[in-house]
């Protein structure tokens, strides 16, 4: 984690919608959202505020397959998701095996203080059985 950044208003804004959504949310999505709120708030502040609330450990940041980049509140345990590709569903799951393995690889290569990240991505039993 990053230094805490100073708090703004913008921050706090995308801060408080955040805490009202589920799922992972993309930084176009948060702007709409805020906009139609009556926030005068500019995309690039709103890219800024959530990278921001992500680096401190806030939200959580995935990749899409894509490439594009989705946020969430952030739990405050390690944790890794199952993302459908089809609704964008995410579950948070636990990974003893996943954290067992990277423990490993990074001691037998003489790396220590190791950190990562896994997304899971498929397809949820609700779209597989209406797609």
């Amino acid at each position: 984690m990053g230094p805490v950044t100073r708090p703004t208003p913008q921050r706090d804004a995308v801060r408080t919608l955040f805490a009202d959504l589920e799922g992972f949310h993309s930084a176009q999505d948060v702007h709409a959202r805020l906009r139609a709120a009556g926030d005068k708030v500019g995309l690039s502040t709103v890219y800024r505020a959530v990278q921001s609330l992500a680096d401190d450990g806030e939200l959580d940041s995935i990749r899409t397959d894509s490439g594009e980049a989705l946020y969430r509140r952030c739990s405050p345990q390690h944790h890794h998701h199952l993302v459908c590709r089809t609704c964008g569903r995410t579950v948070e799951v636990a990974g003893p095996t996943v954290e067992r393995w990277a423990e490993g690889v990074a001691g037998e290569h003489g790396f220590a203080d190791v950190s990562h990240t896994l997304e899971i991505f498929g397809t949820c039993g609700d779209c597989r059985v209406s797609g």
